[in-house]
Order: structure tokens, then C-alpha cells, then sequence
């Protein structure tokens, strides 16, 4: 049972019966004081590095030392996980993708962050300073982090042409190599995957007349659910994890699968077999935003992070690390190594055709009516059991 199933469940259903609106949770912080001596964060894989992978990719030590700010690190699979964390409280910040950020925000979980105290924040994307997800009714509730797509990731020596389609993963078919795709891709373990089907639907039964894979109506989320039955039959595991997925890759004979770029680089550095590709139907995404927890234990380490977390040494070398593209885009040039035309790679352009993650509500702009998340959490948990 995967660990967004175990945990959290009950509290991120409470969390989606609340409203959306803005509300003063606590007073807004106007002065950043002496560091308590430690920040703790709760962070996807690869996000917060000190070099302990590779030496080249540190950026806590320099921070630790300017700061007197120790970094102690929660690594999270699933933005369920991450709500469920932040609900228990006892940490300081989160790297909220926006399936999870309103949820904090209409939970209470999360505070307004005042960005007078981040002087970088005039660096900020400004596709992402006003974006939805981290700002309702004109509050930014976080510092934006860095964004990037849901790749199809493949095994070349599977695939000498890169494949066109999300089909290889959905549908049951021979592969270039002469061998079915059954028990050799997989699907990623969490509710949010639903979307993905969504958006395969979108574009190969356009009659369904889904026009937001995160806004389906009773009939186009039943055809998605069926989908992913169906799909039930080719996974050879649901992943969370990026490193037992790179070891399935690499060792259990896994050839396509959705993943993040952060798998693709390290399996491509290690010269394994491995390339990856945005398909014909386009592809989900996120774009993550440093959130403070309501009771941030040692908020002035946090706010300190916050300003360093958008410097664009940073930004540079995190998007060169997980292949995804900065906040800040003064880290675009003159990044050793992200190199110059490092985020035009990791898709700098692609910004319009990615649909990020959010969570799904009922109350939806493209139809009449939408099946809410929490609708989702439970089907997805579902069909994972074969159901």
C-alpha cells in the first residue's frame, strides 16, 4: 500500500470541504529576527541537495554557514503525503506543487507570506508571482520554486525513435522490440495520475468533451477511471519513489513510464540507455511554490531560505540537477552547471502547453459541475486494488 494511502486520508478530506477564499490566519510577519538555528522542510526528492549525491550539487552547506540555519530535510513522494505532514505540524516549510497548495491554504495550514522580506522576489517569473496556486484574493501564501512537466521516459535500446504517444503506458501493444508492453511500464502512485489520463482522453476521444483534464463531469471521469483499469493490467508497479523507479529502469526491465527529468538526468549521466519525450497529447506538470506552515517553528530561518532558495546559483544548478526550469530566470545564464541553454532544454518554452497540477473541485470553470478530489483519492486507491 502506497504511503499517500497510509497516511493523511481522513485530513485531506476534511481539507477539500473548506472553501478556497483567503482568510488572515495569523498576523503577517514584518520583521525577520536571529535564525533559531534550524529549518525544516518537507520537499520532493532532489530539491534540497547538500552533496551528498554529488558533490557538485550543494546548496544547503553555503546556506548553514552564512546563516547558522541548519537544513534538516522531510523528503515527501506525493503532494498527499506533503498534506498529510503539514497537517501534523512541526515543520517550517513545504515545496507545495499546486495539487497541494490550495488545499493547504483552505486548511489553514499554511500562512501569507510577506514578500517585502524577500528582496528577490522582484526576480520572480512573473508568470509565477500571481499564479492560482500559491495566491487567492490578491495573498501570495508562498515563494515560487521551480517548474517543469510530467515526461514519458523510455528505454532507447526498447525504442530506437523516441515514442509519439502516451499510448505505449495506456494501451496494450507490441513494442519496437518485438516484446508486449504488459508488466513493463508503470503509472505514478497518487490521485493527481488521474489527470494524466484525462489528458490522453482529451486528445484520442475528443467526443467525451473534456476540455480540463483537472474539470471532468461524472461521464468523463468514469471514462478516465476506465482507463486506468484497464491500464491496471500493463503496470508493472505504481511509483513514487524516483530512485526505486531508476532501479526499475535500470534492473527489473521497465521501458516506459511517466517521471520526472530530475530520473531521466541521473540515469542518463550513469549512460543508461535512457531518453524522454513530451507526447503529441502534451503532458501534466507542476509548478512549485516554498510555503510556510502556520505554526513555522523557527520562522526566521524560514524567511532566510525563502530569499535563498531564489538566488540564482541556486535556481541554476537545482534545474540543471532535476531538469526542471527556474523561478528565477536570471539563472538561465551564466549557470556552470545549467549552462546557457539549459532551460530552453528543460522546456522554458513549453510553459503554455503544461497543465499543472491542482486539485479538483466541484465547482468548475469549463463545466457545469466536476467531480471533487477527494472523489479522487478514494476511486484512485481503487483501482490501484484492482477494483
Amino acid at each position: 500500500m502506497s504511503t499517500w494511502n497510509r497516511r493523511g486520508r481522513a485530513a485531506i478530506t476534511s481539507l477539500l470541504c473548506a472553501g478556497l477564499s483567503a482568510t488572515a490566519f495569523a498576523d503577517k510577519v514584518t520583521a525577520i529576527g536571529d535564525g533559531e538555528g534550524f529549518v525544516d522542510i518537507v520537499a520532493w526528492p532532489g530539491y534540497i541537495e547538500r552533496g551528498d549525491t554529488d558533490k557538485a550539487f550543494d546548496w544547503v552547506t553555503g546556506f548553514e554557514a552564512a546563516t547558522g540555519c541548519q537544513v534538516r530535510v522531510k523528503t515527501a513522494g506525493t503532494s498527499d503525503e506533503m498534506v498529510a505532514l503539514m497537517n501534523e505540524g512541526g515543520f517550517d516549510l513545504v515545496t507545495a506543487s499546486g495539487d497541494a497548495s490550495l488545499r493547504l491554504i483552505a486548511g489553514k495550514r499554511v500562512q501569507e507570506v510577506n514578500v517585502d522580506l524577500v528582496p528577490s522576489w522582484k526576480d520572480v517569473d512573473p508568470r509565477l508571482q500571481n499564479a492560482p496556486w500559491h495566491t487567492v484574493d490578491g495573498v501570495h501564501y508562498g515563494v515560487p520554486y521551480q517548474w517543469g512537466g510530467n515526461v514519458l521516459m523510455y528505454n532507447t535500446d526498447t525504442f530506437p525513435e523516441a515514442p509519439d504517444s502516451w499510448n505505449v503506458v495506456f494501451e496494450e501493444m507490441t513494442l519496437p522490440d518485438g516484446q508486449s508492453n504488459k508488466g513493463r511500464v508503470q503509472a505514478f502512485d497518487g490521485p493527481i495520475y488521474i489527470a494524466d489520463a484525462a489528458l490522453y482522453l482529451m486528445a484520442t476521444q475528443p467526443d467525451l468533451g473534456i476540455k480540463d483534464p483537472y474539470e471532468l463531469t461524472e461521464e468523463q471521469y468514469e471514462a478516465a477511471l476506465t482507463l486506468l483499469r484497464q491500464q491496471r493490467e500493463l503496470v508493472n508497479r505504481y511509483w513514487h519513489d524516483p530512485f526505486i523507479q531508476m532501479d526499475d529502469f535500470t534492473n527489473e526491465g521497465v521501458v516506459a513510464s511517466s517521471a520526472w527529468p530530475f530520473q531521466v538526468n541521473i540515469l542518463k549521466s550513469k549512460d543508461a540507455p535512457i531518453d524522454s519525450i513530451v507526447p503529441k497529447e502534451g503532458a501534466t506538470g507542476w509548478a512549485d511554490t516554498t510555503m510556510m506552515h502556520i505554526d513555522a517553528p523557527h520562522p526566521n530561518c524560514a524567511y532566510k531560505w525563502l530569499e535563498h532558495s531564489i538566488n540564482p546559483k541556486l535556481q541554476g544548478d537545482l534545474a540543471a540537477w532535476f531538469g526542471s526550469v527556474p523561478a528565477n530566470l536570471n539563472a538561465c545564464s551564466g549557470n556552470e552547471l545549467l549552462g546557457d541553454a539549459g532551460c530552453d532544454t528543460n522546456g522554458l518554452g513549453n510553459f503554455e502547453k503544461i497543465h499543472f497540477w491542482r486539485t479538483p473541485v466541484s465547482d468548475c470553470a469549463t463545466q457545469e459541475a466536476c467531480v471533487p478530489y477527494y472523489r479522487w483519492v478514494t476511486n484512485y486507491i481503487a483501482v490501484l486494488g484492482g477494483r
